[in-house]
């Protein structure tokens, strides 16, 4: 007898029917045992112990591969060592593999977005917040860190170089929080950015280990960018809103509590008194704010793998590490854990600092930012005029030389161009530091990049009035650079400078008065025979001085400068100014603005 055929929804329908009745069956007799035996299977036992580990980078500078823009190559290092966040990424990879991805934070301590060509040109030439009306690129470094998977960076003080709009447009662009717990909106006071993240460490069949991650930034960006943040944002002291957050993260029941800090481990301050709150105060929060486990570390561009604080109220130990600038370096911290009593505790934490050098560029990283990169070099190494003669740094830390002179003379050009014609009266002077030993501005074609090598930071121009008084202690701190020598003492130059910590960057250079530096005296009485135009420079005297914003808003603590009545200002960098004088003359000449007017002494005896 045939059998009728059934279409696929009725062969389905019985089939169901039919695994049903089976199933129901299977629920009597001989299946009840298994079934019941299932009923009361044990859930598997969570771990009582279980680890991660949050790995650290500060200080990028946008430096993305292992090129130096102002050499137009690759760095050299006696040592071998590199740079730039596409190593790290090989290196996180690495790590991520051997750990389990879900079981790494990464975390940055802050200054990405400044600092090398590239970030100039994604600022200036090509902003990433959009020119005449067009929508800007995203920047190299967003896509960088996101594609590595951050979760969450500390603002550090060179975020704010180029305003708050270009801050809040690269936080934007970030899949991952910019924290600054004191980073204050001026009106408010209340934080203008994140002050914190929290993140889920999963555990296996057990509760999630919470890790509370808060960002302080560097309380001098009131100072140094004071141009740019005056009346729109205050930043506070990193003790004090530390206090404020980490009770905070622990009432939201934060098993292990970690900092992102702008700002380095030894308790010092660059600006004097200027500001009321410590600079680098890493080390002090985590000796006077109980419940942190862990500090990563930024601003001071050094390398500490792993540096221990005992809290003064708990007893406990805060780990702290720095990693080396520019990627570099990248710390590691490995926390182990144990659940105890319905919560987990950390029962050892180590620290180190990983090189660079030991890994390849990662190819994702170099295959998203090639073109952006390739753009850049291409700008740089754009022929803006010629040099009569080369000028070198390489001994501007203890002569008077034509490269330094070049960028007074810009400076004093710019601010006597934009003087009243009551100041213009005055006499105009110039301060300026050495930004490098390493920089060259060669005979014939100079670049975009010879100049930027030369002048690396974003720095804008002031004009200020200091009396002869006022310039001659501006002066004596200056001096403060060069260890003592007594006279009829050999002079080293390999150890002559960068005494009391003061580096170079920090050391202004004066053109326009002629001066001595008595290495062999006291600290506070070096400066000798200060002149202007041949006469001695009375204490009552009045002077313009070119200086650049950082210096101008106290940055290094210069005494007086930071009060002293403004006769100029712009928002043009001193680095543009720069180019712009080399294009409008098409040709540098050194004998136009070179003169030697200041010299070391010892005891009245030319040194060099």
């Amino acid at each position: 007898m045939p059998v009728n055929p059934m279409n696929r929804r009725e062969f389905v329908q019985k089939s169901a029917v039919t695994g049903a009745a089976v199933a129901v069956a299977g629920t009597v007799g001989t299946g009840t045992a298994q079934a019941a035996e299932a009923g009361h299977a044990k859930p598997p036992k969570a771990p009582k112990t279980w680890s991660f580990s949050i790995l650290g980078t500060t200080d990028l500078h946008s430096h993305v591969f292992n090129w130096d823009y102002y050499t137009n190559a690759a760095p050299k290092d006696s040592k071998g060592n590199t740079y730039g966040i596409a190593r790290i990424a090989t290196l996180v990879k690495n790590i991520r593999k051997e750990k389990g991805a879900d079981r790494v934070l990464l975390v940055d301590a802050g200054d990405i977005i400044q600092g090398t060509s590239l970030a100039s040109y994604y600022a200036s030439v090509d902003p990433i917040t959009g020119k005449n009306g067009k929508r800007g690129p995203k920047h190299p470094m967003a896509i960088a860190m996101n594609e590595m998977r951050y979760d969450a960076a500390a603002l550090g003080n060179h975020e704010f170089n180029y305003g708050i709009e270009m801050v809040r447009t690269f936080e934007k662009q970030c899949d991952f929080p910019l924290l600054g717990a004191n980073a204050l909106d001026a009106k408010t006071l209340k934080p203008a950015f994140r002050p914190y993240t929290v993140k889920h460490i999963k555990v296996p069949h057990g509760p999630d280990i919470k890790v509370g991650i808060l960002g302080l930034t560097n309380p001098g960006i009131a100072l140094w960018d004071k141009d740019n943040v005056s009346g729109k944002m205050a930043f506070t002291g990193l003790v004090e809103q530390a206090k404020k957050y980490v009770p905070r993260l622990r009432a939201l029941g934060c098993d292990v509590v970690f900092l992102t800090d702008h700002s380095g481990l030894d308790g010092s301050t660059s600006w004097g008194d200027e500001l009321p709150y410590v600079e680098n105060a890493s080390n002090l929060v985590a000796e006077q704010v109980p419940g942190i486990d862990a500090i990563l570390v930024g601003h001071t561009h050094v390398d500490v793998p792993s540096y221990t604080v005992k809290n003064a109220e708990t007893g406990e130990d805060v780990l702290l590490s720095e990693p080396y600038c520019y990627g570099y370096r990248l710390s590691r911290f490995d926390f182990e854990l144990e659940h105890v009593r319905g919560s987990w505790k950390v029962t050892k934490k180590t620290a180190t600092t990983l090189n660079s050098n030991t890994v390849a560029e990662d190819p994702r990283i170099t295959e998203l930012l090639t073109a952006d990169h390739n753009l850049v070099v291409k700008y740089v190494n754009t022929a803006i005029g010629t040099c009569t003669a080369a000028m070198s740094t390489a001994e501007a830390c203890w002569k008077d030389v034509p490269a330094i002179d070049f960028i007074q003379q810009v400076q004093m050009d710019a601010v006597k161009a934009g003087l009243s014609a009551a100041d213009a009266a005055l006499p105009l002077i110039s301060v300026a530091a050495c930004f490098s030993r390493t920089a060259t501005i060669p005979a014939g074609d100079v670049t975009i990049r010879d100049v930027a090598g030369l002048y690396v930071y974003e720095n804008t121009l002031y004009g200020k009035k200091l009396t002869g008084a006022q310039l001659k202690d501006y002066l004596e701190y200056a001096a403060k650079y060069y260890h003592q020598v007594p006279a009829g003492t050999a002079v080293d130059t390999a150890t002559l400078t960068n005494a009391n910590s003061f580096w170079d960057y920090m050391y202004d250079m004066a053109a326009g008065v002629d001066y001595e530096i008595d290495i062999a005296a006291a600290e506070g009485s070096r400066i000798k025979n200060l002149t202007y135009n041949g006469t001695a420079v009375a204490d009552d005297q009045v002077f313009v001085v070119a200086v650049n914003n950082y210096r101008a808003n106290g940055g290094s603590g210069y005494p007086h400068i930071a009060s002293a009545e403004i006769a100029y200002s712009s928002t043009n960098q001193v680095r543009d100014l720069m180019v712009a004088y080399a294009t409008a003359k098409g040709t540098i000449d050194p004998t136009a603005f070179a003169a030697t007017n200041w010299k070391l002494t010892q005891g009245g005896t030319p040194v060099f």
